[in-house]
């Protein structure tokens, strides 16, 4: 297994938030030991001269090899954060995403392997069973609050 660490410098990252019946799809996040510790939205690192659009959507391609539309302005959030003792710092822009009408539609979940060949699994989760006792965080932390505090004013 495949020890994941923090970059050691400030990642600028795009996520993208597909809901399909309320529910979020997000990546599982492991610890060292296997166990699931969180979860996290779609998305990556912003290369050199990209707009955060232009990476959301290469992004899901390269994962999941779906072009994906993106819905409104960016939501952003800075997460500075530690995994497994080490620091990471990122700054994320944060957009809706639709899929191809037919992409996944049957699927509970997918499966799928980042560029460094470790395999990945993602789900549609309900929030409130996120950042609860005993269920998985969802990372970014804070992302909860936000989706939230946005939705209560209508605007995701």
């Amino acid at each position: 297994m495949t020890q994941w660490r923090p970059h050691p410098h400030i990642r600028v990252v795009a996520i993208g938030l597909h809901w399909r019946d309320g529910r979020l799809l997000a990546a599982e996040v492991r610890d060292d030991a296997g166990r699931i510790k969180g979860v996290r939205p779609l998305g990556g690192e912003i290369e050199f001269g990209e707009s955060w659009r232009a990476a959301l959507v290469r992004e899901f391609n390269e994962e999941l090899g779906i072009e994906v539309s993106l819905k409104g302005e960016p939501l952003m959030l800075e997460n500075i954060f530690v995994h497994e003792g080490a620091a990471g710092h990122e700054v994320m822009f944060i957009s809706e995403v639709e899929f191809p009408d037919a992409a996944f539609r049957d699927q509970e979940r997918i499966d799928f392997r980042e560029d460094n060949g470790v395999h990945i699994v993602a789900r549609w989760f309900d929030l409130a069973e996120l950042d609860v006792d005993g269920a998985p965080s969802l990372f970014p932390t804070g992302l909860k609050g936000l989706l939230l505090g946005t939705a209560k004013h209508g605007s995701m």
